[in-house]
């Protein structure tokens, strides 16, 4: 994997964990951080990484902007920011990217990949199924509090499926078992079934996953959410079959106690990823002419939360 050249834009919880992973397959993976204090921190303490996973790395490539790639750019670019950063991302990186560039969705969201390809073609885009929780101790600390092993990784277009399996290859040789997968769209659906849904009823009722699925009224809104999305999945062509809330709930189970993410952006008063989790749900279901009540109800909350604290 040498001789392609990686980048990691966005050292979050989660870009921390994929960026450590990378850097230990190849010490020389550029990282792009605008927060002239966390930079610091990554040039003089490297990245480590806590609970189900332990790393520790040093960064040897920190820059401040995706300009900065200009000089010796990348050919994969993992994006693992927030959603909502997506469309300024990808902006920044249109003087960057070249025919033989590809650009790698580490977000948790719907139609992320869509969004890359819509900008710089199909042939560019791939997209991750993130299957860990993770928390930001510090600069440069991330702690993974569950890992399903393993993540999976797919291409948009069947051609790239060498350059996938490559890719998978470098993050499981770090320590991230990663899976190359055939149709990457499946393995997300199947994951953002129950991201989109909790996530919303975590962000309001401030509960974590294993409460709110314990918690009998909570219980009943999350069984409803979860009918609405695997209908609108199966109207998209993803029909996950009559025992997915049971595997569902098989899953989550080895989740936990894990907040979720919109809890830590509510408690913070910082833009949630509301527009491509439930939001994203509610938008496919009016395109496919799939009734959401109840995830327009929770996505609707979940923004009066944000609108009130952000104006």
């Amino acid at each position: 994997m040498s001789d392609l050249r990686s980048a990691v834009i966005g050292i979050g919880a989660t870009g921390a964990v994929v960026a450590a992973a990378l850097l230990r397959a190849d010490p020389q993976t550029m990282i792009v951080v605008r927060s002239p204090a966390r930079r610091l921190e990554l040039e003089q303490n490297g990245i480590r990484i806590t609970g189900q996973l332990t790393f520790e790395v040093p960064v040897k490539n920190v820059l401040d902007s995706v300009a900065r790639m200009a000089t010796n750019p990348p050919d994969v670019i993992f994006i693992c920011t927030k959603t909502f950063h997506l469309h300024s991302v990808l902006d920044s990186l249109k003087p960057l990217v070249r025919p033989q560039t590809k650009i790698v969705s580490a977000h948790n969201g719907l139609g992320t990949e869509d969004l890359i390809a819509e900008t710089f073609g199909p042939e560019t885009a791939l997209r991750m199924s993130l299957n860990f929780g993770a928390a930001l101790k510090g600069a440069a600390e991330s702690d993974v509090t569950f890992f399903n092993r393993p993540n999976f990784l797919g291409a948009l277009l069947p051609d790239k499926r060498a350059l996938g399996e490559r890719l998978a290859a470098q993050l499981s040789s770090g320590g991230l078992d990663t899976d190359f997968v055939e149709d990457i769209k499946l393995h997300v659906w199947k994951k953002m079934v129950m991201k989109c849904t909790m996530a919303s009823i975590c962000a309001v009722t401030d509960k974590t996953i294993k409460e709110a699925l314990e918690f009998p009224p909570t219980r009943e809104i999350a069984d409803a959410c979860f009918r609405e999305v695997i209908a609108v999945a199966k109207a998209k062509g993803y029909d996950l079959g009559p025992d997915y809330l049971t595997q569902i709930m098989g899953y989550l189970e080895k989740v936990g106690l894990h907040k979720d993410s919109m809890c830590v952006d509510i408690a913070n008063k910082t833009q949630t990823e509301i527009d491509f989790l439930g939001g994203k749900v509610v938008e496919y279901g009016k395109q496919t002419g799939v009734p959401t009540p109840c995830y327009a109800t929770m996505a609707n909350l979940v923004r009066t939360i944000e609108h009130d604290y952000l104006r």
